[in-house]
């Protein structure tokens, strides 16, 4: 495209990450992308974490592009990935009507024959293991839904689009605590879809706290990693029939019930033996690093000091307290996510500083412009209240551990949220303001040429 195009119509819409307590890891169908067990998630505020996807489409477009980033992408239109979701997207396509004369501007039959330009880019670490391609995916169809005034025909097929681009995309289409049921080929993978469980308003006391030990891309790529798994590992089958589906009820049971025991019983160990089917993957796979095997093992102590130091022994409390506050979980990557309540997150976010502190110039080579502790949360969770002495002395003890400086990068404290959101709706790119900072924070594509105009800070 040498000239600006004299007709287009563009969006931009955000999307969340999400971070499952029940994990897949493997495909069923690898045509469909479909998983070997079902799973189970919390979709994360979108304050700090997410991804931000601007989509354009004109007659005058000559090809589909996508940068990631601010980087062009090039061959991204002859992605299997991307065709899934622009070509399942541009299906579900509707007219799009003048909201006064109701006359029809765009035709169904012309969005499927005009190119389409997206730029996305996201605001944390993309390949790290904090799902960077679920928000991405997500975002990219909910921005073309915005974009082709797209409808479902059954309930939730949007979500079986996404799944084709990345699979935890799919749960990142819905706030909240979220299922992706597994599906049967016997229903053509149709039926493998998310599906909501509960709102964010039903457990809004849930917090999360990220730590991120490493930001760098990882080893060995989840695509990769479960390749091999399936491939080699008899205990990713023995997971998949005999331990999730329990799993998956009792999981749902205990959110729905917000029993933050069970829940957080379940979470640690679920994340146990996913890397324990990793490690059990020929050649083994190495998630985890010296800081993740580190945080375990505070998290473990955290929990035992308050169950031994509680009036019943442990357990749940005829007030309603319960002995375990904090929950770890791990994707495929070695950064925690710490889930926890706001009842407990202040002194959970001081215990993790007291022992994993702020890194020093020469550990970061410099590189400490952002604060150690990120995330809309981050001031209203901080206390002065000192941590109890009796406390730091038992996790000493028993996790082997001494405040050492450097191990942890820098952390998130976040919340559970919404799923995707509009930030520019569906607009004839001519009536785009771009003279606010506001607006210009909204657009990563140029109104008039349609090229990226997002450059990673």
């Amino acid at each position: 495209m040498t000239t600006p195009p004299q007709r287009m119509y563009m969006c931009t819409v955000t999307a969340p990450t999400n971070i499952a307590v029940i994990k897949y890891w493997g495909k069923a169908s690898v045509e469909h992308n479909t998983p070997t067990n079902s799973s189970l998630s919390v979709t994360l505020d979108q304050s700090d974490l997410r991804a931000v996807t601007t989509v354009a489409t004109s007659p005058d477009f000559t090809q589909d592009c996508l940068w990631l980033n601010g980087k062009l992408e090039e061959g991204a239109q002859n992605s299997k990935r991307f065709r899934a979701c622009v070509d399942g997207v541009k299906a579900l396509a509707t007219d799009k009507v003048d909201g006064e004369t109701r006359a029809v501007v765009v035709s169904k039959a012309e969005w499927q024959e005009w190119k389409v330009h997206v730029s996305s880019y996201n605001t944390f670490p993309t390949a790290a293991g904090l799902a960077s391609s679920a928000a991405g995916y997500a975002a990219l169809v909910a921005a073309l839904t915005e974009l082709y005034q797209a409808q479902e025909t059954f309930d939730h097929q949007l979500s079986t689009i996404a799944r084709q681009g990345s699979g935890s995309s799919c749960r990142s289409l819905y706030g909240g605590f979220v299922a992706w049921r597994q599906g049967s080929a016997e229903n053509d993978w149709k039926d493998s879809l998310a599906q909501p469980v509960a709102p964010v308003e039903h457990w809004p006391e849930i917090r999360a706290v990220i730590l991120v030990t490493n930001a760098q891309k990882k080893h060995t790529s989840s695509t990769t990693g479960m390749q091999n798994s399936v491939r080699t590992s008899p205990f990713l089958k023995y997971r998949g029939e005999a331990v999730v589906p329990q799993r998956m009820h009792d999981m749902e049971r205990a959110w729905l019930a917000k029993d933050f025991d069970a829940f957080a019983k379940l979470t640690m160990q679920d994340s146990n033996q996913f890397h324990s089917t990793c490690l059990d993957t020929y050649p083994p796979i190495f998630y985890l690093n010296d800081t993740s095997r580190d945080i375990i093992r505070l998290i473990h102590a955290y929990n035992d000091f308050y169950a031994t130091t509680m009036n019943d022994g442990g357990g749940s409390g005829s007030n309603g307290a319960t002995s375990l506050r904090v929950a770890y979980t791990f994707d495929a990557g070695p950064n925690a996510v710490l889930y926890t309540t706001a009842a407990h997150v202040q002194e959970v976010l001081q215990l993790v500083q007291f022992f994993f502190p702020e890194p020093s110039l020469k550990e970061t080579n410099g590189q400490t412009t952002l604060p150690y502790v990120r995330g809309m949360l981050a001031v209203e969770e901080t206390t002065t209240t000192p941590l109890d002495e009796q406390l730091v002395q038992y996790c000493q003890e028993q996790a082997l551990l001494l405040p050492t400086s450097g191990k942890v990068q820098y952390m998130y404290v976040t919340q559970s949220g919404p799923g995707p959101q509009v930030l520019l709706p569906c607009s004839l790119a001519s009536d785009v303001k771009t003279d606010g900072d506001d607006q210009k924070m909204e657009i990563n594509l140029d109104p008039t040429t349609g090229l990226n105009t997002y450059v990673k800070s």
